[in-house]
C-alpha cells in the first residue's frame, strides 16, 4: 500500500520532468525523425526544438483552469418559484374620542421628607 502511494506521488511530482526523460531516452529517434531543424545541421539543434514543444505542452496542461480564458458563459437556474398576486383591501378607520381623565399621581417615593428639603424660592 505504501509503495502504491509512493508511486502515485512520484508520478505527480515527476510529471513536468517527463518530457525531459523522454528526450533523454529517445534521443536518437528524436534527432533523426522528429527534429524540425534536421535539414539545418549547422544549428546544432539535436532535437531541442521538439523538447521545447513538449515542455510547452506539459506547462499548458499544468496551468490551472482559472488561468485559461473561457470563451463561453453559462447560466444555471438553481430554483424557480412562482409569484402570487396579493391584493390589499383598505379597512375603514374609525376615529373615536377618548375622555381625558387628567393627571394621576401613580408613583410613590421612599425618600423621607425630614432628610431632604428643597431650597425655598425667594
Amino acid at each position: 500500500m505504501k509503495n502504491a502511494v509512493f508511486i502515485v506521488v512520484f508520478m505527480l511530482l515527476a510529471r513536468p520532468v517527463m518530457p525531459v526523460l523522454e528526450y533523454i531516452l529517445n534521443y536518437d529517434y528524436i534527432v533523426k525523425e522528429l527534429c524540425v531543424n534536421k535539414a539545418k545541421p549547422q544549428m546544432h539543434c539535436n532535437g531541442k526544438c521538439h523538447l521545447m514543444k513538449e515542455l510547452a505542452k506539459a506547462a499548458e496542461k499544468e496551468k490551472p483552469a482559472s488561468d485559461k480564458k473561457v470563451a463561453t458563459q453559462q447560466a444555471e437556474v438553481l430554483f424557480l418559484t412562482s409569484t402570487t398576486n396579493y391584493t390589499f383591501k383598505a379597512l375603514p378607520v374609525i376615529f373615536t374620542q377618548k375622555n381625558s381623565v387628567g393627571y394621576h399621581n401613580l408613583y410613590t417615593s421612599l425618600i423621607s421628607v425630614a432628610v431632604f428639603r428643597p431650597p425655598v424660592n425667594v
